[in-house]
């Protein structure tokens, strides 16, 4: 695994991703908890977290996720790591969505 953007100290692991997605046409926001390893479907959208980890407690929180996204006619459309305190450094751009990081949490352990 490549070095996390941003990150410079140790970071945990988290099982499930919270993500927000966006449908432009509708003007509408959706928030979506995905176990790591898992998919799960939007629309059109087919998102897959690969990872999930959260910045060392004694750190600035931040969250980072590696996050495949695609849809049945564009294909692959994204994968690579997103920040949730910067969004903006590796956004997924589409015409129809917008996705987010919102954090990472353990969930059903």
């Amino acid at each position: 695994m490549g070095a996390l953007p941003g990150v410079l100290g140790a970071y945990i692991n988290r099982n499930t991703a919270i993500v927000r997605v966006m449908n432009k046409a509708a003007g509408k926001v959706y928030t979506l908890e995905i176990p790591t390893g898992d998919s799960a479907k939007f629309e059109k959208l087919n998102i897959t977290i690969r990872a999930c980890k959260q910045t060392d407690p004694f750190d600035a929180e931040d969250f980072f996720a590696f996050i495949e996204a695609s849809t049945v006619t564009d294909g692959l459309i994204f994968s690579n790591w997103m920040s949730r305190n910067e969004p903006g450094v590796q956004p997924l751009q589409h015409a129809d969505y917008d996705l987010w990081l919102v954090s990472c949490e353990n969930k059903g352990n």
